[in-house]
C-alpha cells in the first residue's frame, strides 16, 4: 500500500567523468559515451596502467566555477558537491528564503583523503613540514558542512557514509524526513573524489578492472572508479502544489537491507539485494511487473554481478525489464553512486529510452538474463528500480516513476 504523503524530485544537479553538469551528462549517455580514461589527476606508479573515470577539471578549475577565490579548506570531495548541490537548487528554482523547513543529506566514503594525503605525503619525507590545515579537513562531515554553508542550507544538515549505498540512504532518509513531517524540502545526494587512498585499496583487493569495467559481462575483470557528485530536491506534495512547482519524477520507493554476509563481498545467493528490492517495491506499493527498466548496480566485479544478477532473477521471476549498469559511462563513484545513478534514471524517464551497458558482449554463463547493449530510444519509462549495494552488505533500493 502507498504512503498517504508522496515525495516529489524537482530539481537535480550533477558533475562526473561524462559531464560538468546535467546538460552535458545527458549529452554523454545519449552519444554512448564513456568517461573512463587514464590517471591526470596525480602522480602514481599506477599512471598508464589502471584507468580512472575523473571530472576532467583540476581543483582550481573547480575553485573557479565555485565562485571561490582559492581552494584553502576545501577538499575536492567538497568542489564536486559544492557545484552538483548549486545545479540541484538553480535547476528546481528555489528560494531559499521563503522560509520553507529545507534540509541538505550530503553521502560520502573518502571524505577529505585527497588533502590528507598531501599531509601525509609531505609529512613523512620530513616530519616538521607537514601542514596540519591538510588534515583537518579529512572527516566525512566537514564536506556536508561546507556544501551547506555554500548553499545556505542550515535548517538541518547530515551526512551518510554506508560505504557504495550511501547517497542511496541519503535519498531514502530525505524522502523519510519529508513523510514524517520534520521538513518540507530536502536536497539529497552525495559527492566523492578519487584519491590514492581508494585506487591503491580497491588494486589491493584486486578488483580494478585495467581495460575498463564491463559490467555482466562473462570476462569482466574488475570495477573502474569514478569520482563525481549528485543532487536531488526532494519536496513534499503539498509543497509542490503551493508553489505550482515542476515534477522531474517521484521517488515512489526505497529499501534498505543489511545481509553481513562478508566485509566486501555480497552474499552469492544475493540476499540482500532481494531485501532491499522487495522493501521498495513494498513501500511503492508497485509490483516487479510494472518496473520499465532498472538501473544496476552492475561494478563489474565477479562476486557483485553475479550476486545481483540472481537477485534480479529471483525477484521478478526471471521476466526481467531491460536493464544496465551505467558504471562503464562514469565508473564505481562509491559513495556517490547512488544519487548520480538517481540523476541518470530520471533522465532515462525524461528521454524515454534506456542507457547501454557498455563494453558489454559475452552473457554470463550462470545467468539467464541479458543487460540493455545499445541505447534504446522512443521507450516509455514509467518506473526505474534504481540499487546502490556496498561493502559490508549495506544494501539499497529506490524507485522513481513518471509524474
Amino acid at each position: 500500500m502507498r504512503m498517504p504523503k508522496r515525495v516529489y524530485i524537482t530539481g537535480i544537479g550533477i558533475i562526473s567523468a561524462i559531464g560538468n553538469n546535467v546538460g552535458e551528462v545527458e549529452e554523454s549517455l545519449l552519444a554512448e559515451r564513456s568517461g573512463i580514461n587514464g590517471i591526470t589527476l596525480f602522480p602514481t606508479i599506477h599512471k598508464d596502467k589502471l584507468p580512472l573515470a575523473e571530472v576532467k577539471l583540476s581543483n582550481l578549475q573547480l575553485v573557479e566555477m565555485c565562485g571561490k577565490k582559492s581552494d584553502r579548506f576545501l577538499t575536492r570531495t567538497t568542489l564536486l558537491g559544492m557545484i552538483a548541490g548549486k545545479e540541484a537548487l538553480k535547476n528546481s528554482g528555489i528560494n531559499l528564503e521563503d522560509g520553507i523547513k529545507t534540509g541538505l543529506i550530503s553521502a560520502t566514503t573518502v571524505g577529505g583523503m585527497d588533502r590528507s594525503e598531501l599531509f601525509y605525503q609531505e609529512y613523512l619525507s620530513n616530519p616538521v613540514t607537514g601542514r596540519l590545515r591538510d588534515v583537518v579537513n579529512h572527516d566525512c562531515g566537514d564536506s556536508t558542512e561546507r556544501i551547506a554553508e555554500y548553499i545556505r542550507i542550515s535548517d538541518f544538515v547530515t551526512t551518510v557514509s554506508t560505504a557504495c549505498s550511501s547517497s542511496a540512504n541519503s535519498l531514502m532518509l530525505g524522502a523519510r524526513l519529508i513523510k514524517s513531517g520534520m521538513l518540507d524540502r530536502v536536497v539529497a545526494g552525495g559527492t566523492d573524489s578519487v584519491t590514492r587512498f581508494t585506487l591503491n585499496g580497491f588494486n589491493t583487493l584486486m578488483i580494478i578492472d585495467r581495460n575498463g569495467c564491463r559490467p555482466f559481462d562473462e570476462n569482466r575483470a574488475g570495477l573502474t572508479i569514478g569520482e563525481g557528485a549528485a543532487f536531488l530536491v526532494l519536496e513534499s506534495e503539498e509543497l509542490v502544489k503551493k508553489l505550482n512547482k515542476t515534477v522531474l519524477a517521484e521517488l515512489t520507493g526505497y529499501g534498505n537491507a543489511n545481509d553481513a554476509f562478508h566485509q566486501t563481498a555480497s552474499s552469492p545467493e544475493g540476499k540482500g539485494a532481494i531485501l532491499a528490492m522487495g522493501k521498495a517495491f513494498q513501500v511503492s506499493g508497485l509490483t516487479p511487473s510494472e518496473i520499465s527498466y532498472i538501473n544496476a548496480h552492475g561494478t563489474g566485479t565477479q562476486n557483485n554481478d553475479l550476486s545481483e544478477g540472481f537477485a534480479i532473477e529471483k525477484i521478478f521471476n526471471s521476466v526481467v525489464p531491460p536493464f544496465s549498469s551505467t558504471k562503464a559511462y562514469t565508473g564505481h563513484t562509491l559513495g556517490a553512486a547512488g544519487a548520480i545513478e538517481a540523476v541518470i534514471s530520471i533522465l532515462t524517464i525524461k528521454n524515454s529510452c534506456i542507457f547501454p551497458n557498455l563494453n558489454w558482449n559475452n552473457p554470463m554463463k550462470e545467468l539467464s538474463i541479458r543487460p540493455v547493449k545499445n541505447l534504446i530510444r522512443n521507450y516509455e519509462v514509467n518506473h526505474v528500480l534504481s540499487n546502490s549495494f556496498g561493502f559490508g552488505g549495506n544494501n539499497s533500493s529506490l524507485i522513481f516513476s513518471k509524474p
